[in-house]
């Protein structure tokens, strides 16, 4: 007798970006996507109260406790782990790292706010803190190249 295989189960992923301030950038991004800041307080305060972790690995932001070198943005309607609070779909991920950006990004976000909004949502999100690098107008389209706060470049179509 001949077993059908299970099918595999699909690779969880999430977007890593190195920053110099990764709440600043959850921030921003969170803002600029319509996404949410994930809230992992209950996660650390119970580390911290067991003392699996020290306080000098936590900052306050927002109100709570949080990763002082990571933080995550998730899509509102994506699930959640609720004890965590770590996003399980469309999230991304920030991450301190000690050196600022030199060069151009190998990959980038895609913006798409829309047909016939994108000189509404450039200045939006200029606003949020984003500038405008290059208009690109090819047979194909149109888009701006834009920066994020940290220089990370993204596209506006």
């Amino acid at each position: 007798m001949t077993q059908t295989p299970t099918p595999p189960t699909p690779v969880h992923w999430k977007i890593v970006i190195d920053s110099a301030d990764p709440h600043a950038q959850a921030d921003f991004w969170a803002a600029a996507l319509r996404y949410v800041v994930e809230d992992n307080s209950a996660l650390i305060g119970k580390l911290l109260a067991a003392g699996a972790v020290p306080a000098d690995l936590t900052v306050e932001s927002h109100g709570r406790h949080a990763w002082r070198d990571l933080a995550a943005v998730r899509h509102p309607d994506d699930p959640y782990d609720e004890e965590t609070g770590t996003g399980r779909g469309r999230r991304l991920l920030f991450q301190r790292v000690p050196e600022a950006k030199t060069v151009k990004n190998r990959l980038h976000l895609d913006l798409h706010p829309g047909a016939g909004r994108r000189e509404e949502e450039l200045a939006r999100l200029e606003r949020l803190g984003a500038r405008m690098l290059r208009r690109v107008e090819e047979p194909s389209g149109g888009w701006l190249v834009m920066a994020d706060p940290e220089g990370n470049e993204f596209c506006l179509h």
